[in-house]
């Protein structure tokens, strides 16, 4: 095979090798090489791939399985490049395996959806995989265009028609459709993609599919119970518990999301992302031995990288101040203040930063000015960017003072304004309780304010099956107003759309309401705890993007009525 018939265009191309044994280096380099490469870098750790290809993009990466030594293996690798969105599309990702480990690096071919190469490997072979991966994605090309140009709609017709021609790489441009339904916000036509996959040649992706597609459109008990049989079949695959541990959250389930992610991090023991999980939840159920040692192994091997979550460092700076480590409190507060240089203007990493220094001060015993720097962290409770994540460190820091005898009158009042605002659901009032780590003269002020706001809501709905559907947004919104609280302004935002043409003053109101819902409803209430980055499960479809909005697609309407 020539390097002409092999890919017109590999001059052009950027590699990079990573392999710990510079013997196999060697070899690889040079068979890509002889393959005519323009350009092969080497990386001899995984640590050190990731931070190059953070820092550009190459269009191919050869990776080997295994590391001696080495925290993070191949497979954990492949799988924080996948959550960070740093392989896009053009990349070719094939992993280096041998016979032993070749069940293992199966599901990761899978999940990279270009190769493997069995060793031992020659010229021919690799050439091969090259020379296949690489004509995928030039066949699949007009796809992927759209992907990059954002229009998803296209993107998504097309995959639809190779689907149904049953046309070269159909199952390829299957999992690409199902994923452009989903971001789409067609969960229903994703599901069917998925389950029509999953019927023809039943790939563990396509049955996660189902349980996504399941959880996106609201039905997570049946997405729980497709998850179940899924991992009764698969225990070993990784991105299903994943997902099992967002339905868990999702539903209340934290002690299920805890097992979960414990689970998954014994099986990738490198990854940075599930550690992190495991950590968190731990913290909050109160296992503070595992927290601390799942959250110091993410700051070992992840720190450096950008899919660290240093909200990781705050739960450790709590951990270290409670087991009044110096050392370790001051190693969190370093790490905090290294990025918040490199990002002086970020107020959650100011934020941050300033709640770390507090507890220090407090363990040098300098009650005076950590009471002053405490007060300057309360004055921000009602700006519009301090969300749950911030309510939750609050009162974590609140819990910690009030059992020490610092925290002083003002405490009450502070944690009845955070109640009040952010105890909009069971899940989110529990995980606050929690935070306050067993201080029982706390507890009934959040229990109280998520109670209040439940009987608000179910006042407001009461009105309007009464038939004054505008004094229950009026009565909404004044509370809203005062409170902040996510879960009256939405609920006022709703009743609005539902009762227009009966609310005389709809368009004023509808101002007011739009006006809180930009500053006050957040997306996601548990933002420490949800996935960054790619969903759980998911292809990555285009670096670096965020997710299409839910839209009405006409262009797909010829394929809404007709099974695939």
């Amino acid at each position: 095979m020539s390097i002409q018939t092999l890919d017109p265009e590999i001059h052009d191309c950027h590699a990079l090798v990573i392999d710990g044994k510079p013997t196999s280096r060697s070899s690889l380099v040079a068979m890509l090489r002889d393959w005519g490469v323009g350009q092969v870098l080497q990386a001899s750790r995984p640590c050190e791939a990731r931070r190059m290809i953070e820092a550009r993009q190459f269009d191919i990466v050869l990776c080997e399985q295994q590391f001696d030594g080495e925290e993070m293996d191949g497979q954990d690798l492949l799988d924080e490049l996948r959550r960070s969105q740093l392989l896009p599309f053009s990349t070719v990702f094939i992993m280096v395996t041998g016979e032993a480990t070749y069940a293992k690096v199966a599901e990761a071919a899978e999940a990279a959806l270009d190769s493997y190469l069995l060793k031992p490997h020659n010229a021919a072979v690799l050439g091969e995989r090259l020379r296949q991966a690489r004509r995928r994605k030039r066949v699949l090309g007009e796809i992927f265009s759209a992907i990059e140009a954002e229009n998803h709609v296209r993107a998504a017709q097309l995959c639809l028609e190779r689907f149904k021609q049953r046309a070269e790489y159909w199952i390829y441009a299957a999992r690409i459709g199902a994923e452009l339904l989903l971001r789409l916000g067609r969960h229903d036509a994703a599901r069917e993609l998925f389950e029509a996959v999953s019927k023809t040649q039943s790939p563990s992706w396509a049955e996660l599919g189902v349980a996504r597609a399941h959880v996106e459109s609201g039905n997570p008990q049946q997405a729980k119970r497709t998850l179940e049989a899924l991992l009764a079949a698969n225990p070993a695959y990784t991105d299903a518990y994943d997902v099992m541990g967002r339905v868990q959250i999702d539903q209340g389930d934290l002690s299920g999301a805890l097992d979960t992610f414990r689970r998954v991090s014994t099986l990738t023991p490198g990854s940075v992302s599930r550690l992190q999980k495991q950590g968190m939840l731990a913290f909050y159920a109160g296992c503070t031995d595992e927290a601390e040692q799942a959250l110091d192994r993410a700051m070992l091997i992840g720190l450096s990288a950008k899919t660290f979550d240093l909200q990781s460092l705050v739960m450790l700076a709590f951990l270290k101040f409670d087991h009044a480590d110096h050392r370790g409190l001051q190693r969190a507060i370093d790490n905090l203040g290294h990025v918040l240089e490199k990002s002086a203007d970020s107020r959650r990493l100011q934020r941050f930063h300033a709640l770390t220094i507090l507890l220090r001060t407090l363990l040098e015993r300098q009650t005076d000015l950590a009471q002053q720097r405490l007060r300057a962290l309360a004055a921000e409770i009602g700006t519009e960017n301090f969300d749950f994540e911030a309510a939750s460190n609050m009162v974590a820091l609140l819990g910690r003072l009030s059992r020490s005898g610092i925290a002083g009158p003002e405490a009450e009042g502070w944690l009845g304004t955070l109640a009040e605002r952010f105890c909009i659901s069971k899940t989110g009032t529990d995980l606050l309780v929690a935070a306050l780590q067993g201080q029982p003269t706390f507890e009934p002020i959040l229990r109280a304010a998520h109670t209040r706001t439940t009987e608000l809501a179910e006042a407001a709905m009461t009105q309007c099956l009464d038939g004054a559907p505008e004094a229950a947004v009026q009565s909404l919104l004044a509370h809203g107003t005062r409170t902040l609280n996510a879960k009256l302004i939405e609920l006022a935002t709703l009743l609005l759309r539902h009762h227009a043409k009966r609310i005389p003053a709809h368009a004023r109101l509808a101002g007011q309401a739009a006006e809180l819902h930009q500053r006050y409803c957040p997306k996601g209430m548990l933002v420490h705890l949800a996935e960054s980055g790619r969903a759980p499960g998911a292809m990555v479809l285009r670096a670096g993007r965020k997710p299409a909005a839910a839209v009405s697609a006409p262009a797909l309407d010829e394929h809404r009525s007709q099974p695939v």
